[in-house]
């Protein structure tokens, strides 16, 4: 079978995502016992710093049975010069998948054009697919799924309010995202998501967050948008989640912010401690989501099931 690839919320089926979830769910709950990386190594290539993706990640494929290997991007001959391609090609000799965080979309899809084993985009500046995976499974744990259900995003057009777009185009939920006038999503996948689902922008926080059963919200200035922080925090004003906001969402509400959170800035302390916030739920089921994503792309892993009468896993 050719090589996948998860670049993109749109490289699965509606099917496909349900799978993963459903995999990832049998993993927090302990009834996945297989060891699907075992004798493997996955390569962990990153630009960008960061705590969640790296620490799920590394453990996710010790736990698997593989050998996580952390690549920083400076320490390879990418930070030389070397280009992405040529790295692509090397790598895939040693390694059975790579997982890569870094600044430009298309050098993940760069990577994954010459890669001759599987690439999981762990984040670019376009897309953060594997955190909105995890915000799925948050939402099916906590609501019982999405369908009929109203998501809000209030803040920056950024990588995550487009996946949350590419997530409601493919499974049918409505999306209402809330952001100043310039800093939309992208206008490309916000016209396809349109095309298939019930989304908007508005300018409006209280317009986005009425009657939602989900409130989400991100940093205003992500990585690599430091010079523009004070610009941003004058822009952003009137958009930070509190109690009042969440006062205007659905009873049972919850509320998730991808890590790490600016507080008293796009949330106040008393939401991110409050009763409605899943937020480390949400950030637990980054590990059950990727080691799904690579038991099905890097193992070839299904049911999860040991051999009777067998130590070892059975990979089917």
């Amino acid at each position: 079978m050719p090589k996948r690839d998860f670049l993109a919320l749109t490289d699965f089926s509606p099917k496909e995502i349900g799978a993963v979830l459903d995999m990832a769910a049998a993993m927090k709950a302990g009834k996945y016992l297989a060891r699907p990386l075992a004798g493997k190594a996955v390569g962990m290539l990153f630009a960008k710093s960061s705590t969640r993706t790296r620490v799920s990640f590394e453990v996710g494929t010790y736990q698997l049975g593989g050998h996580p290997m952390f690549l920083s991007s400076r320490d390879l001959q990418l930070g030389r010069g070397e280009p992405i391609r040529d790295t692509a090609r090397v790598l895939s000799r040693y390694l059975n998948g790579i997982v890569i965080r870094t600044y430009a979309h298309d050098e993940v899809e760069d990577l994954a054009r010459h890669a001759a084993v599987p690439v999981i985009n762990g984040l670019t500046d376009l897309l953060h697919p594997c955190q909105v995976l995890a915000d799925l499974l948050t939402v099916r744990e906590c609501l019982g799924g999405w369908k009929g259900k109203v998501v809000a995003w209030i803040g920056d057009g950024n990588n995550m309010a487009n996946t949350w777009l590419q997530a409601a185009g493919q499974l049918g939920f409505t999306l209402r995202i809330a952001c100043p006038e310039g800093y939309e999503p992208n206008r490309e996948i916000f016209e396809w998501a349109k095309s298939r689902a019930d989304v908007s922008v508005t300018e409006e926080p209280e317009e986005a967050a009425r009657g939602a059963h989900v409130i989400n919200t991100d940093v205003w200035a992500s990585m690599g948008q430091e010079a523009e922080a004070e610009a941003r925090r004058l822009a952003f004003h009137g958009y930070m989640v509190d109690d009042n906001l969440m006062g205007l969402a659905a009873k049972n509400a919850i509320f998730l912010h991808c890590l790490p959170a600016h507080r008293g800035e796009e949330v106040t302390d008393e939401v991110m401690e409050g009763s409605h916030s899943r937020v480390w739920d949400q950030a637990e089921n980054r590990l059950h989501v990727q080691k799904a994503l690579m038991a099905t792309l890097m193992g070839g892993s299904r049911s999860g099931k040991r051999e009777k009468g067998k130590g070892k896993s059975k990979t089917r």
